[in-house]
């Protein structure tokens, strides 16, 4: 076939592919290009380019042109299930078969599998988590290497540690690259790499199979219109979405930083009559796909949503992206504001940042390398078991949180160092070095993106050019559009009446703290005799904080209050009056206090206070006010038999933790009679709860030491 008729094959694909058979769509020179590279020549590429540009017809026309050749079927790894969802949709167009292997399908699966093998399948879309699961690297992934026509690695800046949005699992594809046949072509795609990001990922494409060819566009987005909306505080930021959000064009997504903040905002719009949905980490799997689709179908004017809507979600008329918040990277905002204005010729992006915004960049950057100290005592203790060990079992030996434990556990296994198997992990024995410099460049890195987010904020010169900048764009130049260039084109005004209901909503405290259920693994190894399930008898109830430390209505005035240098002192009266609220509400809740106690709707009989070391002012005085405008006796505190600050709040892993609280707090004589003296549930007062075991320890001692119930309070809650 000549160069031509190939040509028009492709452009025949690319219109079933857009629904227009027999039309005029044709593949843009650059896509093109790609095409060519990969089923002319069979060649690995790396396509760097804007949100919207067409990377995926890119890898559907070529999984069709290669499947009509013969070739095996497509492998794309892909890290979002709103991505995969769109991809089958576009897919199918075009008459090609695409199934899904992710966490919401396990039952699919085995006939998955089979469709593959029997040549049913042409694209196989995988989650990169999957590439780290046992079975599937043992049993699925050889096969699959061994016959697929086309590997797709998308949103390929995940494979580069140097990239903002790095996932260890990705790197599992070097491995599948070398094993790939001389010949199969290899795809990486991406809108969000800077230089060293690119040069980073080219070089692993390239493993075993010559240099990679690298296709880097414009990332200039003609249809966007940057601007940021400075207001004083996160209850202006509400009212002022609740009095514009219906001068936006279309539908579109607001951003929040947190589980908290989203789910905050969304029922603030909906009380002022909004059509919007909730789609956060936390918001199940069905829920997230009829949110999908109510966006998708213009149902709901917009999603409030974390960064678990980014990468791939596919609207080309998506009229508006707004912050409430800034992200902790340019390249992170850059990504996410990309998902506007792909098919229309105007959408308007709003940065709307806070305060808080580096308190919580810095409670969500516990996730650098850990200190060579810790990975050593990770790596003696695997040599050590003989035995895998589960990533639970490991807590006991490693003081770390499980998702870093998680992650890097897995950056070691791709290091060589330690191997996922049956059962848990193991340690291979093969030496390994701490790349030190590399870890603390990476960190560096890390602290200019937040700079560079301040920067943007503040910064008088082109928005758009200042975020293709942080990219590399060599083409970057003043967009006119912008507020900077164009002048403000958002109206910062709020009216008395928005602003009086979000403070409303906002100051509105409580939130339920959900009790510890089950003692964590390996407490025996650590000469703790306790394992499975806390005796019904010793928990406590489901318990209440005044807010979470991470939304923006109770956590930015506690976060000062708990922060680390805060002075401590009698708690504030306004504070205080918002505990007596919440206790209020708690009474008149669906089964009052303890719905699950023999007496649901038992009334406390007096108050216990939690030993504070770093807040005892602050403590005493919430418990004892607390005891006295409920006319409860205040019953006394628990003895602090630990050595200094062992139940200081820390972000550790549970067994560690656990272990730090064993044989801190005892229940004095003094306190023992009072709770025989009071026959009832207590209420158990404390400042800060993050992992909930220092609760649980303390509830397991009172209710041994004869109370009928323990009712914890506390003024904030982690996450």
């Amino acid at each position: 076939m000549d160069h031509l008729e190939f040509r028009a094959e492709a452009d025949a694909i690319l219109a079933e592919l857009v629904g227009d058979p027999g039309g005029s769509a044709r593949l843009r020179e650059d896509q093109w290009q790609a095409v060519a590279a990969l089923v002319g020549e069979r060649r690995r590429a790396l396509v760097v380019q804007r949100t919207g540009w067409g990377k995926s017809a890119v890898y559907f026309v070529a999984t069709a042109l290669l499947r009509r050749r013969g070739s095996g079927p497509t492998v794309i790894i892909s890290p979002l299930l709103a991505l995969m969802r769109n991809q089958v949709e576009s897919a199918a167009r075009a008459g090609i078969q695409a199934r899904t292997i992710n966490s919401a399908n396990p039952e699919e699966w085995d006939a998955i599998y089979g469709e593959v093998e029997r040549g049913e399948t042409d694209v196989l879309l995988v989650s990169p988590e999957r590439l780290n699961s046992v079975d599937f690297r043992e049993q699925v992934l050889p096969k699959l290497a061994a016959t697929t026509g086309l590997l797709v690695v998308d949103e390929a800046h995940c494979i580069s540690d140097w990239g903002h949005d790095f996932r260890p699992d990705y790197r599992r594809l070097r491995a599948m690259l070398t094993e790939l046949p001389v010949g199969v072509p290899v795809l990486a795609t991406t809108a969000t790499a800077n230089a060293r990001v690119t040069a980073d990922v080219a070089e692993q494409l390239g493993t075993g199979a010559g240099e990679a060819l690298v296709l880097r566009g414009p990332l200039e987005r003609e249809s966007l219109r940057l601007g940021v909306v400075r207001l004083p505080d996160a209850a202006h930021r509400l009212a002022w979405l609740a009095e514009h959000l219906d001068e936006l064009p279309g539908s579109g997504i607001i951003y929040a930083l947190t589980v908290a903040a989203a789910e905050e905002a969304t029922a603030f719009l909906r009380q002022r009559g909004f059509k919007v949905a909730s789609y956060t980490g936390k918001t199940e799997n069905a829920d997230r796909l009829q949110a999908e689709v109510d966006l998708q179908e213009n149902r709901v004017k917009a999603l409030v949503a974390t960064s678990a809507l980014g990468m791939g979600y596919d609207k080309p008329d998506l009229g508006f992206v707004v912050h409430l918040g800034s992200p902790s990277s340019p390249i992170a905002y850059y990504q996410q504001v990309g998902r506007a204005g792909r098919g229309v010729e105007h959408a308007d992006v709003l940065l709307l940042p806070g305060k808080e915004d580096e308190a919580i960049w810095r409670y969500f950057a516990d996730t650098a390398f850990p200190p060579e100290a810790q990975v050593r005592q990770t790596l003696f203790a695997l040599a050590d078991a003989g035995r895998p060990l589960s990533v639970p079992a490991l807590e006991a030996a490693v003081d770390l949180r499980r998702t870093r434990l998680e992650t890097m556990l897995k950056v070691l296994d791709v290091d060589g160092a330690v191997k996922r198997v049956k059962g848990g992990w193991i340690s291979t024995g093969e030496s390994w070095v701490y790349d030190a410099e590399r870890y603390a460049w990476v960190a560096k890195q890390r602290a200019a993106e937040q700079q560079a987010m301040r920067d943007y904020v503040s910064t008088s010169q082109c928005r758009m050019e200042f975020l293709r900048r942080q990219l590399d764009d060599e083409g970057a130049a003043p967009c006119g559009r912008c507020d900077n260039c164009a002048g403000a084109w958002a109206d910062s005004s709020v009216s008395a009446e928005a602003l009086t209901g979000a403070v409303k909503e906002l100051d509105r405290p409580g939130v339920e703290v959900e009790p510890r259920r089950m003692w964590p693994t390996g407490m025996p190894a650590l000469g703790i005799d306790l394992k499975g399930r806390i005796p019904a008898n010793q928990q406590s109830s489901t318990g209440r904080a005044l807010g979470r430390l991470s939304d923006i209505g109770w956590g930015n005035r506690l976060r000062p209050l708990l922060a680390e240098n805060a002075p401590d002192g009698p708690v504030p009266d306004d504070v205080l009056r918002a505990a007596v609220t919440v206790l209020a509400d708690w009474a008149r809740s669906p089964g009052g206090w303890a719905p699950n106690a023999p007496d649901a709707s038992a009334r406390p009989v007096g108050v216990v206070a939690v030993p504070s070391l770093a807040r005892p002012q602050l403590v005493a005085s919430l418990a004892e006010g607390i005891a006295a405008i409920g006319r409860l006796p205040f019953l006394g505190t628990l003895t602090h038999t630990g050595p200094d600050g062992a139940h200081a709040a820390r972000r550790s892993n549970s067994a560690q933790r656990l272990r730090t609280l064993s044989g801190t707090f005892t229940v004095s004589e003094d306190l023992a009679g009072a709770l025989a003296r009071s026959p009832g549930p207590v209420l158990l007062v404390d400042d800060y709860t993050d992992s909930g075991w220092t609760l649980a320890v303390a509830a397991r001692l009172l209710r041994q030491a004869g109370s009928e119930g323990v009712l914890p309070l506390v003024l904030a809650a982690a996450g």
